[in-house]
């Protein structure tokens, strides 16, 4: 799901070329571009060589490619005209100092949300709601319900498309949310959330037909899910609203397009969804789970820590709820892990560094075990 950190626009006209990477790094006033490791807090002994990537606007849900060289991300940018997420690419500096230079590859109009390279990197997978208006969809008005929600639109559909934007395949066409996809390490199944049969579940897509089939039945949010590295296990962020009037408001608020996620865990199953197995326990938003290759633990976003539910940081955990360790140590919004294939690296979106409050920006580092 998309970051849910900015407030969403109206989405301006804006105009890109796609066939050329036109973005360049601007360093804001107050703002240098870091060397290596100096973004790096002395408690964070997994990262090495940590390098700041952007610098200006709400950079998130940065992903690999299966070769591990490119990153596909959403990014709005009101300076730049940029007032709805678009899903960008760019490929990972291999010099240090180097740029990094990126593109919009989405169209440009709706929102978007959720990119994912295709094993082929010759495509990326994205949800977008641009088939229903042009225009940014409207933020919900949280000072309504005086409390943090997340806006589940309708119009999402998830598309295909080439590296220079051309969408090649609709892949989803039910009324309502579908969402969230990522794909298996073969690159034939997508597991996506969609509210197709009344609830957000999961669901996986064969590519090869476009068979579809739920895998969670249990009521509640069931999102953000990830395959293993080796394709046999699934793992994902579910609030299970347990009393009547959990449930009650629950229920109400997805009547109106809506969910709280101040009340999240990371759950584990079989990647049919079947031995599902609730992995934290920490109360408050436990979410943006991940495999790490090589190893048997996962790592997940948490602010269990604290009672007002900020900062957001990076935790990992073995599968069985045991031998927890903070990954990330700032005060700021630590979130959306994701490892390299070999391992090796891993990306992930923090506002440590930002010139503006609502900046979230992307960073890569050596993964020091």
């Amino acid at each position: 799901m998309n970051n849910r950190i900015s407030d969403i626009l109206i989405l301006g006209i804006f105009t890109i070329s796609v066939l050329a990477f036109a973005h360049h790094p601007v360093f804001p006033a107050g703002v240098k571009p870091w060397e290596k490791d100096t973004l790096r807090y002395p408690e964070e002994r997994h990262f090495g060589n940590l390098v700041q990537l952007t610098f200006q606007g709400s950079n998130a849900e940065a992903y690999f490619s299966f070769d591990g060289q490119w990153l596909v991300f959403q990014r709005n940018n009101p300076a730049e005209g940029v007032n709805c997420d678009q899903i960008y690419i760019g490929k990972i500096p291999q010099q240090p100092g180097d740029p990094f230079r990126f593109k919009m590859v989405s169209t440009g109009k709706g929102r978007t949300t959720c990119g994912f390279f295709t094993r082929d990197g010759k495509h990326v997978i994205y949800a977008s709601t641009h088939l229903a208006a042009d225009s940014c969809p409207p933020v919900p008005d949280r000072k309504k319900w005086k409390r943090y929600i997340w806006p589940v639109y309708a119009g999402y559909d998830i598309f295909m498309a080439d590296l220079n934007g051309h969408i090649v395949q609709q892949l989803t066409h039910s009324p309502g949310y579908d969402a969230e996809a990522t794909l298996s390490p073969d690159g034939n199944q997508m597991v996506f959330t969609s509210d197709r049969d009344g609830d957000l579940d999961l669901y996986i897509m064969d590519l090869r037909t476009l068979a579809v089939r739920r895998i969670t039945n249990t009521l509640g949010y069931d999102g953000g899910a990830w395959f293993s590295p080796d394709g046999k296990k699934i793992i994902w962020r579910a609030s299970r609203p347990r009393t009547s009037e959990e449930i009650a408001d629950y229920k109400n608020l997805l009547a109106q397009g809506l969910v709280a996620p101040t009340q999240m865990e990371v759950w584990m199953a079989n990647a049919d969804g079947s031995d599902a197995k609730q992995i934290t326990r920490y109360g408050q938003a436990n979410w943006a789970p991940n495999f790490i290759p090589g190893s048997d633990k996962i790592i997940f976003c948490s602010n269990y820590i604290y009672p007002r539910g900020f900062p957001f940081n990076m935790f990992t955990i073995n599968p069985d709820g045991t031998h927890l360790e903070k990954v990330s140590h700032d005060n700021v919004f630590d979130a959306f892990p994701m490892f390299s294939p070999d391992g090796r690296r891993i990306v992930f979106c923090s506002n440590r560094n930002s010139s503006a409050e609502r900046d979230i920006n992307i960073f890569v580092a050596d993964w020091v075990k």
